[in-house]
């Protein structure tokens, strides 16, 4: 990828809009043959709704971007800072952009926020059947540490992998 990639810091509340509408599109699109619909429109709502990424940025420590390529949004990222390592909480890249090396350019902007703030890994959980995104992990050097099953309420289990990269210092 020859284009400029940005990552743009969510703070305005039409940024927060613009995450939530790519959450529902990117939910809807890849997460229907993982999960029931009715647990993605619950999770949209509970996770990824304007009010919970409002909430999660005011009090919940989390820092979200816009990745910003080809003169559009083409995803999303969130990330909060816990016991030296850095936890990605939320990385989606739209359909269309898939495959076209933005997951890579995110990867080196969180590795080189890991560097500058001294934290020693990047963490995160990935749907267990999610075989498409734990490959990309993988290649990106992740492995899976442990599992883990979470009631997010409403009677939804969310059955994950937790993945780790170590993220060595600059010599």
């Amino acid at each position: 990828m020859n284009k400029e990639v940005t990552f743009i810091r969510i703070e305005q509340e039409e940024e927060i809009a613009a995450a939530a509408k790519l959450a529902a599109e990117i939910w809807r699109e890849h997460y229907v043959s993982l999960i029931t619909r009715e647990q993605i429109d619950y999770m949209l709502e509970k996770f990824q709704s304007v009010p919970a990424i409002t909430e999660q940025i005011e009090r919940g420590g989390y820092v979200y971007y816009l990745i910003r390529g080809e003169d559009a949004d083409v995803g999303y990222m969130a990330v909060r800072e816990a016991d030296g390592k850095l936890f990605l909480s939320k990385f989606y890249i739209a359909k269309p952009y898939r495959g076209r090396g933005y997951a890579s350019r995110a990867d080196e902007y969180l590795e080189r926020l890991c560097r500058e703030r001294g934290l020693t890994a990047i963490w995160l959980t990935v749907n267990r059947d999610n075989a498409s995104s734990i490959a990309v992990y993988t290649k990106k050097g992740f492995r899976t540490v442990r599992e883990q099953a979470a009631d997010i309420g409403n009677g939804f289990i969310m059955d994950d992998y937790v993945m780790e990269k170590e993220i060595p210092p600059l010599q």
